[in-house]
């Protein structure tokens, strides 16, 4: 299992962090068979597997139970979990709380929180063992109030984002996501801080790169944003659906080759 140490030993020597975004067993055994350096049980698995509106409801309890699945699935894979929408940011003893649970139980390396507004709960959080992912930019579950654009496209913005990014360093951050932000910016903030920076929708200049199983593979999703490329296609399943409807109706499956046959019909009644 890569640990913090060797994902900072690969930013000092400009080798590139690979992380995907999964929620599940089968989909966490798949990205530790391909070697992925990390992976982020996103809360975004509100939307991509349990068909909420946003991520605005999932909760604690969701994120434990796909965190820990995601464990079981890549025991030697560098875990990090979101903690959700309302666990966090509300008040400094209930946070930690919040934040000692889901590290505890979920089997996680890191947790991982939105905005940088959260420099404090970062400072307390990494004082008493917890540790911290930021992620700045466009961050989620505050889309109700920036909605979905890229951040940091004007001057004060840009200078924002930089003094946030140095600001959660600061307070312990261990790992920095960037989402949605111009190349350019996040490639400055990569150079800038000792922390590895993963980007999302940011460029090449980063230190990494994460993108959500479902996205990529073509799982499940209707759309997918500007930066996401795809490198499957698991929507072909609907038509392996169609057809074993169609056999199952014409009694064409199961055929003998799937079927256990033994004449035990003939014994009974003896």
């Amino acid at each position: 299992m890569k640990n913090l140490r060797d994902l900072h030993q690969m930013k000092q020597a400009s080798e590139k962090i690979s992380m995907v975004t999964a929620y599940d067993y089968p989909s966490a055994k798949q990205v530790e068979a391909a070697e992925i350096d990390m992976i982020l049980v996103g809360d975004s698995l509100g939307m991509t597997v349990l068909g909420y509106e946003s991520t605005v409801d999932v909760t604690l309890e969701d994120m434990l139970h796909h965190a820990k699945a995601v464990r079981r699935g890549a025991p030697n894979t560098y875990v990090v979990v979101d903690m959700p929408f309302g666990t966090v940011g509300v008040d400094m003893a209930i946070d930690l709380k919040n934040a000692t649970k889901l590290y505890q139980q979920s089997g996680a390396n890191a947790i991982k929180v939105e905005g940088g507004h959260l420099t404090a709960f970062i400072e307390q959080a990494t004082h008493i063992g917890v540790p911290v992912v930021a992620h700045l930019g466009l961050t989620p579950q505050s889309v109700g109030v920036m909605g979905y654009r890229m951040q940091g496209a004007t001057k004060a913005a840009a200078e924002k984002l930089i003094a946030d990014a140095q600001a959660v360093e600061r307070a312990g951050a261990v790992v920095l996501v960037l989402e949605a932000v111009p190349s350019d910016l996040a490639a400055h903030i990569s150079a800038q801080l000792e922390i590895p920076v993963i980007g999302i929708g940011a460029g090449n200049g980063t230190d990494g790169q994460v993108l959500v199983y479902h996205d990529m593979l073509s799982y499940g999703v209707d759309r997918t944003a500007k930066f996401v490329k795809q490198y499957g296609d698991f929507s072909t399943g609907i038509e392996a659906l169609k057809q074993y409807d169609v056999e199952v109706k014409s009694s064409t499956f199961p055929s003998e080759q799937y079927t256990y046959q033994k004449q035990i019909m003939d014994e009974v009644g003896k």
